[in-house]
């Protein structure tokens, strides 16, 4: 049986399969060419978009309120649990879905992403209980490392499922799709089982737990007043709604991008690969530099980073350079998630980490919007897609001035 801790980060060694292969990976395009087969394209964006938009309102609402109602409780590996359920539930329907039912796999694809986010919410404020505060950087490193190295794994597989069906036993790439959904599935089942029996959380009975929901509701109104008045909270989560903005839009429209200069398909999942695998030793050296340099100095060496990639995104010309830059974004984008993450554990109140981690994973997962609304606006009115990326650095800048502008590391935690 593993320990605590890596119970708690084979977690996340087997869910980010689902990110990989079903977000990144298959979804979008299967989405259109199966279950959407008929239609046009700017229609299947649109079911898409529309959908997704719904499943992140629903996530922007209630994410607060369950991570309150966990921490009352004390029961936030069963909410981790039931939320998991879901997740692995609805994904390995979507292996069963016939094609031209676009709505039936809209329809689970949110429920599967809602059970994944959600879980994400008590994973991440389980971090306190599998180790002590003097290892939070290096553990939260180590969660994002093994979550790129399994989700890589698997997606090398599926992918190599797809381009060969036949030495899988399977009878063409539609079912190597199918069938892909379910091995993402099953590998997050896993992985929920050894958490579930890993790591241990005593349950507390009391009328606390009892409160209402217009009770709990009024708790959460409380923590965001209370976030409003403790600066360094405000300032950080203000800055990493920017840059968090400025990660995503780089994952999720580096497809779209290379696909505009006329790269091939199979340099992005080749660039996709890639960066999964760097990000795997990448997370890892962060975790080990945050034992040696400030926390804070970390993350805006990150977001310099960004910045430079993204200079470098507007000469690219080859795959070889989307290559390039697949690794680029992998060796910055697992650092820069796993050191906020443990920042902003440093920072919470104790007894109060899934009801503030509700907060942070709002503010992570309602980001994405100004970036991608960005990019397609400087596109639209300057003809250039090159141009269009650009505009993300400015995300970054925001993100940077933001953390600058909150109270610094304190000179006797060097873990900030």
């Amino acid at each position: 049986m593993l320990s605590k801790k890596n119970s708690w980060i084979f977690y996340d060694f087997g869910n980010s399969a689902f990110a990989t292969t079903v977000i990144a990976g298959f979804f979008p395009v299967f989405f259109k060419q199966f279950w959407s087969a008929g239609v046009s394209a700017e229609v299947s964006t649109a079911r898409l978009g529309i959908a997704l938009g719904i499943a992140g309102l629903i996530m922007a609402i209630l994410a607060p309120f369950w991570g309150r109602k966990s921490d009352l409780s004390n029961q936030r590996k069963s909410w981790l649990m039931s939320f998991a359920a879901l997740g692995i539930s609805a994904t390995a329907v979507l292996g069963f879905v016939p094609e031209g039912h676009w709505a039936m796999a809209i329809f689970f694809y949110c429920a599967a992403y809602i059970g994944f986010e959600a879980s994400l919410i008590f994973y991440d404020s389980l971090l306190p209980l599998v180790t002590e505060a003097k290892n939070y950087n290096k553990v939260s490193s180590q969660g994002y490392a093994f979550g790129y190295l399994g989700g890589g794994l698997l997606f090398i597989l599926n992918v190599l499922m797809v381009l060969n069906p036949s030495a899988f036993g399977l009878r063409g790439k539609v079912q190597a799709i199918q069938v892909s959904f379910f091995t993402v599935a099953f590998f997050w089942a896993v992985a929920a089982i050894v958490l579930y029996r890993g790591v241990l959380e005593s349950a507390t009975e009391s009328s606390v737990e009892k409160k209402k929901l217009l009770a709990i509701y009024k708790d959460v109104i409380q923590t965001f007043k209370n976030l409003m008045q403790q600066k360094k909270i405000f300032y950080f989560l203000l800055a990493y709604w920017f840059y968090i903005d400025g990660v995503y839009t780089v994952f999720t429209m580096a497809v779209d991008y290379g696909l505009s200069i006329g790269l091939q398909d199979t340099d992005l999942m080749k660039a996709l690969i890639v960066t999964q695998l760097v990000g795997f030793p990448s997370a890892l050296g962060f975790g080990y530099l945050s034992q040696k340099f400030s926390v804070y100095k970390l993350l805006l060496s990150c977001l310099f980073v960004y910045s430079l990639v993204l200079l470098f995104a507007t000469q690219m010309q080859t795959g070889f350079d989307f290559m390039i830059l697949a690794g680029l974004v992998g060796l910055v984008q697992g650092g820069i998630q796993a050191l906020s993450r443990s920042y902003f554990t440093h920072l919470i109140p104790q007894g109060k980490s899934a009801e503030y981690f509700g907060f942070f994973n709002v503010v992570g997962r309602s980001a994405s919007v100004i970036g991608p609304f960005l990019v397609g606006a400087v596109t639209y009115f300057s003809g250039s897609a090159r141009l269009g990326l650009s505009s993300i650095v400015l995300l970054f800048i925001v993100g940077a001035f933001f953390l600058l502008k909150g109270p610094g590391p304190s000179s006797d935690q060097k873990a900030y």
